[in-house]
Protein backbone atom coordinates (compact mmCIF):
# COMPACT_ATOMS: atom_id res chain seq x y z
CA UNK A 1 0.00 0.00 0.00
CA UNK A 2 1.53 3.29 -0.90
CA UNK A 3 -0.03 6.54 1.34
CA UNK A 4 0.21 9.76 -0.80
CA UNK A 5 1.48 12.70 1.84
CA UNK A 6 0.03 15.49 2.51
CA UNK A 7 1.89 18.92 3.13
CA UNK A 8 0.71 22.51 3.97
CA UNK A 9 1.43 25.11 1.10
CA UNK A 10 4.46 26.85 1.01
CA UNK A 11 4.16 29.69 2.41
CA UNK A 12 2.62 28.03 5.48
CA UNK A 13 5.61 25.66 6.11
CA UNK A 14 7.76 28.71 5.64
CA UNK A 15 6.78 29.70 9.23
CA UNK A 16 8.39 27.18 10.69
CA UNK A 17 11.59 27.65 9.45
CA UNK A 18 14.17 29.80 10.99
CA UNK A 19 15.03 33.10 10.50
CA UNK A 20 17.87 32.48 8.52
CA UNK A 21 16.12 30.49 5.69
CA UNK A 22 13.35 32.72 5.79
CA UNK A 23 15.13 35.46 4.41
CA UNK A 24 17.78 33.39 2.21
CA UNK A 25 17.16 34.75 -1.60
CA UNK A 26 17.68 31.70 -4.18
CA UNK A 27 19.86 31.73 -7.40
CA UNK A 28 18.16 34.50 -9.88
CA UNK A 29 19.76 32.38 -12.74
CA UNK A 30 18.37 29.46 -12.12
CA UNK A 31 15.15 31.04 -12.02
CA UNK A 32 15.43 32.49 -15.51
CA UNK A 33 16.94 28.93 -16.75
CA UNK A 34 13.72 27.18 -15.55
CA UNK A 35 11.99 29.52 -17.94
CA UNK A 36 13.96 28.97 -20.51
CA UNK A 37 13.65 25.04 -20.16
CA UNK A 38 9.91 25.72 -20.24
CA UNK A 39 9.73 27.94 -23.67
CA UNK A 40 12.19 25.75 -25.03
CA UNK A 41 10.31 22.86 -24.51
CA UNK A 42 7.11 24.42 -26.47
CA UNK A 43 9.53 24.74 -29.04
CA UNK A 44 10.77 28.16 -29.12
CA UNK A 45 14.19 28.77 -30.78
CA UNK A 46 16.55 30.60 -28.35
CA UNK A 47 19.91 31.72 -28.12
CA UNK A 48 20.77 30.57 -24.07
CA UNK A 49 23.68 32.95 -22.92
CA UNK A 50 22.77 32.78 -19.54
CA UNK A 51 24.54 29.94 -17.55
CA UNK A 52 27.76 30.37 -16.99
CA UNK A 53 28.47 26.73 -18.00
CA UNK A 54 30.38 25.33 -20.70
CA UNK A 55 27.93 22.76 -23.06
CA UNK A 56 30.36 19.82 -23.81
CA UNK A 57 29.17 19.45 -27.28
CA UNK A 58 31.30 22.68 -28.15
CA UNK A 59 33.49 22.35 -24.92
CA UNK A 60 34.74 18.82 -23.93
CA UNK A 61 37.36 18.61 -21.20
CA UNK A 62 40.78 17.94 -21.82
CA UNK A 63 41.05 14.44 -23.06
CA UNK A 64 43.76 13.58 -20.59
CA UNK A 65 41.36 15.07 -17.21
CA UNK A 66 38.96 12.35 -18.79
CA UNK A 67 40.77 9.86 -19.19
CA UNK A 68 42.78 10.99 -15.88
CA UNK A 69 39.46 10.49 -14.08
CA UNK A 70 38.91 6.89 -15.72
CA UNK A 71 42.16 5.43 -14.75
CA UNK A 72 41.71 6.79 -11.39
CA UNK A 73 38.55 5.32 -10.79
CA UNK A 74 39.61 2.51 -11.93
CA UNK A 75 42.77 2.49 -9.45
CA UNK A 76 40.34 2.57 -6.48
CA UNK A 77 39.99 5.73 -6.04
CA UNK A 78 36.27 6.06 -5.02
CA UNK A 79 36.25 6.52 -1.59
CA UNK A 80 36.64 9.42 1.07
CA UNK A 81 39.70 12.22 -0.14
CA UNK A 82 41.36 13.62 2.74
CA UNK A 83 39.03 16.80 3.76
CA UNK A 84 41.47 19.19 2.29
CA UNK A 85 42.59 17.93 -0.86
CA UNK A 86 44.80 15.21 -1.76
CA UNK A 87 48.07 15.12 -1.26
CA UNK A 88 49.47 14.30 -4.70
CA UNK A 89 47.24 17.30 -6.40
CA UNK A 90 48.02 19.65 -3.40
CA UNK A 91 51.77 19.21 -4.03
CA UNK A 92 51.29 20.16 -7.77
CA UNK A 93 49.10 23.15 -7.42
CA UNK A 94 52.39 24.32 -5.52
CA UNK A 95 54.70 23.55 -8.90
CA UNK A 96 51.74 25.13 -10.55
CA UNK A 97 51.37 28.43 -9.39
CA UNK A 98 55.15 28.22 -8.49
CA UNK A 99 55.35 28.02 -12.95
CA UNK A 100 52.64 29.73 -14.44
CA UNK A 101 51.93 32.52 -12.02
CA UNK A 102 55.67 32.41 -10.38
CA UNK A 103 54.60 32.40 -6.84
CA UNK A 104 55.81 30.07 -4.41
CA UNK A 105 53.69 29.03 -1.76
CA UNK A 106 53.80 26.12 1.12
CA UNK A 107 52.09 23.09 1.17
CA UNK A 108 50.46 24.38 3.87
CA UNK A 109 48.84 27.20 2.23
CA UNK A 110 46.58 25.19 -0.48
CA UNK A 111 43.47 23.84 0.72
CA UNK A 112 41.30 22.08 -1.83
CA UNK A 113 37.34 21.80 -2.29
CA UNK A 114 34.42 21.30 -4.15
CA UNK A 115 34.99 24.44 -6.48
CA UNK A 116 35.70 27.70 -5.85
CA UNK A 117 32.30 28.17 -4.61
CA UNK A 118 32.80 26.63 -1.07
CA UNK A 119 35.98 28.41 -0.86
CA UNK A 120 34.52 31.50 -0.89
CA UNK A 121 32.00 30.79 1.47
CA UNK A 122 34.61 29.67 3.05
CA UNK A 123 36.57 32.87 3.48
CA UNK A 124 33.12 34.32 4.41
CA UNK A 125 32.43 31.64 7.56
CA UNK A 126 36.11 31.54 8.52
CA UNK A 127 37.48 35.60 8.47
CA UNK A 128 33.61 36.94 9.56
CA UNK A 129 32.04 37.55 12.38
CA UNK A 130 28.09 38.68 12.92
CA UNK A 131 28.56 42.54 12.06
CA UNK A 132 31.69 42.42 10.82
CA UNK A 133 32.10 44.25 7.49
CA UNK A 134 32.71 43.24 3.94
CA UNK A 135 33.69 45.50 0.98
CA UNK A 136 32.94 44.73 -2.18
CA UNK A 137 31.82 46.04 -5.99
CA UNK A 138 28.20 45.13 -7.52
CA UNK A 139 27.55 44.02 -9.87
CA UNK A 140 29.65 40.77 -8.40
CA UNK A 141 29.12 37.22 -8.00
CA UNK A 142 27.12 36.01 -5.06
CA UNK A 143 28.95 37.92 -2.50
CA UNK A 144 25.72 39.71 -1.31
CA UNK A 145 24.08 35.96 -0.71
CA UNK A 146 27.30 34.92 1.38
CA UNK A 147 27.51 38.12 3.17
CA UNK A 148 23.81 37.50 4.44
CA UNK A 149 24.55 34.00 5.08
CA UNK A 150 27.63 34.90 7.65
CA UNK A 151 26.06 38.10 9.28
CA UNK A 152 28.54 40.64 7.75
CA UNK A 153 27.47 44.16 7.45
CA UNK A 154 27.84 44.66 3.59
CA UNK A 155 28.99 47.37 1.98
CA UNK A 156 28.25 47.25 -1.47
CA UNK A 157 30.75 49.57 -3.56
CA UNK A 158 28.16 50.31 -7.05
CA UNK A 159 30.98 50.37 -10.15
CA UNK A 160 30.04 50.95 -13.82
CA UNK A 161 31.57 50.87 -17.00
CA UNK A 162 33.56 54.24 -16.65
CA UNK A 163 35.88 51.98 -14.30
CA UNK A 164 35.89 48.74 -16.17
CA UNK A 165 33.46 47.86 -13.56
CA UNK A 166 35.82 47.77 -10.87
CA UNK A 167 36.28 49.68 -7.81
CA UNK A 168 39.30 51.42 -7.34
CA UNK A 169 41.42 52.02 -4.33
CA UNK A 170 39.87 54.96 -3.41
CA UNK A 171 36.80 53.87 -3.62
CA UNK A 172 38.03 50.83 -1.26
CA UNK A 173 39.56 53.67 1.58
CA UNK A 174 36.90 55.27 3.21
CA UNK A 175 35.47 51.90 4.45
CA UNK A 176 39.38 50.09 5.01
CA UNK A 177 39.65 51.16 8.56
CA UNK A 178 36.37 49.16 9.50
CA UNK A 179 37.05 46.46 6.94
CA UNK A 180 37.39 42.84 7.61
CA UNK A 181 36.75 41.73 4.03
CA UNK A 182 37.59 43.66 1.01
CA UNK A 183 36.80 41.11 -2.26
CA UNK A 184 37.54 41.52 -5.44
CA UNK A 185 37.28 39.50 -8.77
CA UNK A 186 39.13 39.34 -12.24
CA UNK A 187 38.71 38.73 -14.61
CA UNK A 188 34.71 39.36 -13.42
CA UNK A 189 31.72 37.52 -13.19
CA UNK A 190 29.39 38.90 -14.80
CA UNK A 191 31.40 41.94 -16.65
CA UNK A 192 34.25 39.60 -18.11
CA UNK A 193 36.18 42.99 -17.53
CA UNK A 194 39.69 42.55 -16.08
CA UNK A 195 41.55 44.77 -13.27
CA UNK A 196 44.27 47.29 -14.23
CA UNK A 197 47.40 46.38 -12.51
CA UNK A 198 48.49 49.45 -11.53
CA UNK A 199 45.19 49.93 -9.77
CA UNK A 200 45.09 46.20 -8.21
CA UNK A 201 48.80 46.85 -6.84
CA UNK A 202 47.36 50.43 -4.66
CA UNK A 203 44.71 48.34 -3.30
CA UNK A 204 47.01 45.31 -2.11
CA UNK A 205 49.22 48.70 -0.86
CA UNK A 206 46.30 50.11 0.73
CA UNK A 207 45.34 46.76 2.40
CA UNK A 208 48.98 46.54 3.40
CA UNK A 209 49.46 49.54 4.86
CA UNK A 210 45.70 49.27 7.10
CA UNK A 211 47.32 46.13 8.51
CA UNK A 212 50.72 47.68 9.42
CA UNK A 213 48.39 50.33 11.41
CA UNK A 214 46.54 47.37 12.64
CA UNK A 215 49.70 45.57 13.61
CA UNK A 216 50.77 48.21 15.76
CA UNK A 217 47.48 48.73 17.43
CA UNK A 218 47.17 45.18 18.19
CA UNK A 219 43.81 44.78 15.93
CA UNK A 220 42.57 42.03 13.80
CA UNK A 221 43.06 42.57 10.35
CA UNK A 222 41.78 42.55 6.98
CA UNK A 223 41.86 40.29 4.49
CA UNK A 224 41.66 40.82 0.73
CA UNK A 225 39.95 37.58 -0.85
CA UNK A 226 40.86 37.32 -4.73
CA UNK A 227 38.41 35.35 -6.78
CA UNK A 228 40.87 34.23 -10.31
CA UNK A 229 38.72 31.79 -11.41
CA UNK A 230 38.96 32.43 -14.69
CA UNK A 231 42.66 34.04 -14.77
CA UNK A 232 43.71 31.83 -17.85
CA UNK A 233 40.87 32.70 -19.57
CA UNK A 234 42.12 36.85 -20.72
CA UNK A 235 41.39 37.93 -24.31
CA UNK A 236 43.46 40.40 -26.86
CA UNK A 237 45.28 42.22 -24.80
CA UNK A 238 44.48 41.99 -20.80
CA UNK A 239 46.85 40.38 -18.79
CA UNK A 240 46.05 38.27 -15.67
CA UNK A 241 47.81 39.86 -12.17
CA UNK A 242 47.99 38.84 -8.43
CA UNK A 243 48.51 40.92 -5.53
CA UNK A 244 50.62 38.90 -4.22
CA UNK A 245 52.90 38.75 -7.19
CA UNK A 246 52.54 42.82 -7.08
CA UNK A 247 52.84 43.15 -3.57
CA UNK A 248 54.62 40.01 -1.90
CA UNK A 249 54.03 41.44 1.43
CA UNK A 250 50.40 41.28 1.27
CA UNK A 251 50.53 37.10 0.78
CA UNK A 252 50.04 37.00 5.27
CA UNK A 253 46.52 39.05 3.99
CA UNK A 254 45.54 37.83 0.90
CA UNK A 255 43.49 34.37 -0.10
CA UNK A 256 43.33 33.50 -3.97
CA UNK A 257 40.51 31.16 -4.84
CA UNK A 258 40.79 29.32 -7.94
CA UNK A 259 39.08 25.84 -9.35
CA UNK A 260 39.51 23.68 -12.58
CA UNK A 261 36.34 24.49 -13.59
CA UNK A 262 36.09 28.01 -16.12
CA UNK A 263 39.71 27.13 -17.91
CA UNK A 264 39.52 23.54 -18.52
CA UNK A 265 35.54 23.65 -18.88
CA UNK A 266 35.12 20.99 -15.80
CA UNK A 267 32.26 22.81 -13.64
CA UNK A 268 30.44 19.50 -12.69
CA UNK A 269 33.80 17.80 -11.99
CA UNK A 270 34.16 20.14 -9.16
CA UNK A 271 37.52 20.95 -7.90
CA UNK A 272 38.30 24.06 -6.55
CA UNK A 273 41.61 25.20 -4.55
CA UNK A 274 42.80 28.47 -2.78
CA UNK A 275 45.83 29.66 -1.61
CA UNK A 276 45.67 31.60 1.74
CA UNK A 277 47.95 32.21 4.72
CA UNK A 278 48.30 28.81 6.41
CA UNK A 279 46.63 29.79 9.69
CA UNK A 280 43.74 30.54 7.70
CA UNK A 281 43.49 27.98 5.43
CA UNK A 282 43.68 25.31 8.56
CA UNK A 283 40.42 26.69 9.90
CA UNK A 284 38.91 26.78 7.05
CA UNK A 285 39.71 23.27 6.18
CA UNK A 286 37.80 22.26 9.54
CA UNK A 287 34.98 24.66 8.90
CA UNK A 288 34.50 23.23 5.01
CA UNK A 289 35.59 19.44 6.42
CA UNK A 290 32.37 19.77 8.63
CA UNK A 291 29.80 20.24 5.85
CA UNK A 292 32.10 17.44 3.39
CA UNK A 293 32.82 20.16 0.84
CA UNK A 294 35.42 18.17 -0.22
CA UNK A 295 36.05 17.22 -4.09
CA UNK A 296 35.73 13.95 -5.38
CA UNK A 297 39.13 11.83 -4.87
CA UNK A 298 39.50 10.76 -8.96
CA UNK A 299 39.12 13.91 -10.44
CA UNK A 300 41.69 15.28 -7.76
CA UNK A 301 44.14 12.71 -8.81
CA UNK A 302 43.87 13.29 -12.86
CA UNK A 303 43.56 16.94 -12.11
CA UNK A 304 47.02 16.65 -10.35
CA UNK A 305 48.31 14.79 -13.48
CA UNK A 306 46.85 17.36 -15.98
CA UNK A 307 48.31 20.11 -14.05
CA UNK A 308 51.76 18.55 -13.81
CA UNK A 309 51.57 18.08 -17.89
CA UNK A 310 51.81 21.79 -18.79
CA UNK A 311 52.47 20.98 -22.68
CA UNK A 312 49.03 19.38 -22.72
CA UNK A 313 47.65 21.81 -20.72
CA UNK A 314 48.58 24.71 -22.38
CA UNK A 315 47.65 23.24 -26.21
CA UNK A 316 43.81 22.46 -24.49
CA UNK A 317 43.41 25.91 -23.30
CA UNK A 318 44.65 27.46 -26.15
CA UNK A 319 42.15 25.92 -28.26
CA UNK A 320 39.02 26.22 -25.73
CA UNK A 321 40.32 29.79 -25.52
CA UNK A 322 39.49 30.53 -29.23
CA UNK A 323 36.10 28.81 -29.13
CA UNK A 324 35.20 31.15 -26.44
CA UNK A 325 36.71 34.28 -27.97
CA UNK A 326 35.29 33.38 -31.57
CA UNK A 327 32.07 33.42 -29.98
CA UNK A 328 32.59 36.82 -27.47
CA UNK A 329 33.87 38.63 -30.91
CA UNK A 330 30.80 37.78 -32.71
CA UNK A 331 28.34 38.73 -30.20
CA UNK A 332 30.94 42.31 -29.84
CA UNK A 333 30.73 42.65 -33.73
CA UNK A 334 27.27 42.40 -33.47
CA UNK A 335 26.28 45.00 -30.88
CA UNK A 336 28.72 47.01 -32.27
CA UNK A 337 27.39 47.26 -35.73
CA UNK A 338 23.77 47.64 -34.33
CA UNK A 339 25.49 50.95 -32.74
CA UNK A 340 27.04 52.45 -35.42
CA UNK A 341 23.02 52.62 -36.74
CA UNK A 342 22.23 54.43 -34.33
CA UNK A 343 20.19 51.30 -32.42
CA UNK A 344 20.15 51.79 -28.36
CA UNK A 345 22.87 48.82 -27.73
CA UNK A 346 26.21 48.84 -26.53
CA UNK A 347 28.78 46.68 -25.76
CA UNK A 348 32.29 46.14 -24.37
CA UNK A 349 35.18 44.42 -25.97
CA UNK A 350 35.84 41.11 -24.80
CA UNK A 351 38.73 40.90 -21.64
CA UNK A 352 37.88 38.11 -20.19
CA UNK A 353 36.25 34.73 -18.81
CA UNK A 354 33.25 33.74 -21.10
CA UNK A 355 31.41 37.03 -20.26
CA UNK A 356 30.22 40.03 -22.49
CA UNK A 357 28.32 43.19 -20.93
CA UNK A 358 26.11 44.32 -22.96
CA UNK A 359 23.51 47.62 -22.50
CA UNK A 360 20.06 47.87 -23.80
CA UNK A 361 19.39 51.89 -23.22
CA UNK A 362 15.74 50.64 -23.46
CA UNK A 363 14.52 52.31 -19.87
CA UNK A 364 11.13 54.62 -20.57
CA UNK A 365 11.12 53.71 -24.14
CA UNK A 366 8.43 51.30 -25.76
CA UNK A 367 9.09 48.08 -27.05
CA UNK A 368 6.21 45.47 -28.66
CA UNK A 369 3.46 47.77 -26.85
CA UNK A 370 5.47 47.26 -23.45
CA UNK A 371 7.22 50.40 -21.86
CA UNK A 372 10.34 49.10 -20.34
CA UNK A 373 11.17 50.50 -16.54
CA UNK A 374 13.54 47.66 -15.27
CA UNK A 375 16.07 45.41 -16.09
CA UNK A 376 14.23 42.40 -15.87
CA UNK A 377 11.39 44.19 -18.19
CA UNK A 378 14.09 44.25 -20.69
CA UNK A 379 14.91 40.56 -19.95
CA UNK A 380 11.61 39.52 -20.55
CA UNK A 381 11.10 41.44 -23.79
CA UNK A 382 14.13 40.43 -25.14
CA UNK A 383 13.32 36.04 -24.42
CA UNK A 384 9.91 36.74 -25.74
CA UNK A 385 10.32 38.90 -28.79
CA UNK A 386 13.59 37.65 -29.82
CA UNK A 387 14.50 34.33 -28.40
CA UNK A 388 17.74 35.76 -26.68
CA UNK A 389 18.22 34.54 -23.15
CA UNK A 390 20.43 36.70 -20.70
CA UNK A 391 21.34 37.90 -17.25
CA UNK A 392 20.44 41.52 -15.54
CA UNK A 393 23.38 42.71 -13.33
CA UNK A 394 20.56 42.63 -10.74
CA UNK A 395 21.29 39.10 -10.28
CA UNK A 396 24.80 39.81 -9.43
CA UNK A 397 23.78 42.32 -6.28
CA UNK A 398 23.36 45.59 -8.46
CA UNK A 399 20.27 47.69 -7.38
CA UNK A 400 20.39 50.31 -10.33
CA UNK A 401 18.22 49.71 -13.39
CA UNK A 402 20.39 50.83 -15.83
CA UNK A 403 19.90 48.22 -18.79
CA UNK A 404 23.28 46.43 -18.28
CA UNK A 405 23.38 42.54 -18.88
CA UNK A 406 25.14 39.81 -18.99
CA UNK A 407 26.02 37.56 -22.03
CA UNK A 408 27.66 34.26 -21.03
CA UNK A 409 29.03 31.58 -24.11
CA UNK A 410 30.07 28.55 -22.92
CA UNK A 411 26.61 26.68 -23.62
CA UNK A 412 26.04 27.90 -27.62
CA UNK A 413 27.11 27.90 -31.26
CA UNK A 414 28.26 30.02 -32.87
CA UNK A 415 25.11 29.12 -35.38
CA UNK A 416 23.26 30.42 -32.45
CA UNK A 417 24.77 33.48 -31.97
CA UNK A 418 24.42 34.67 -35.90
CA UNK A 419 20.73 33.35 -35.78
CA UNK A 420 19.82 35.83 -32.80
CA UNK A 421 20.59 39.27 -34.31
CA UNK A 422 17.92 39.21 -37.30
CA UNK A 423 15.52 38.16 -34.65
CA UNK A 424 17.13 41.26 -32.32
CA UNK A 425 16.75 43.58 -35.24
CA UNK A 426 13.27 43.13 -36.08
CA UNK A 427 12.16 43.55 -32.38
CA UNK A 428 14.36 46.90 -32.25
CA UNK A 429 13.02 47.85 -35.70
CA UNK A 430 9.40 46.79 -35.41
Amino acid sequence: MVTALEFPPLEVGDAGLSALARGVIGSEILKIASEIRAMKAKGAQICNLTVGDFDPAYFPIPAELCEGTRAALAEGHTNYPPSDGVLVLREALVRFYERELGLKYPLESVLVAGGARPLLYGAYRTLIDPGDVAVYPVPSWNNNHYAYLSGARAVEIPVSAASNFFPTADDFRPHISTARLLLINSPLNPTGTVIAKDELRRIAELVLEENRRRQAENLRPVFLVYDQVYWMLTHGEARHETPVSLVPEIAPYAILLDALSKSFCATGMRVGWGFMPPAVRRRMADILGHVGAWAPKAEQVATAALLDAPDAMHTFLSGAKAKVKERLDALFAGFSAMKREGLPVDAIAPQGAIYLSARFDWMGKTIRGRTIQTNDEIRKVLLEEAGLAVVPFQAFGLREENGWFRLSVGAVSMDDIQAAFPRLRALMSG
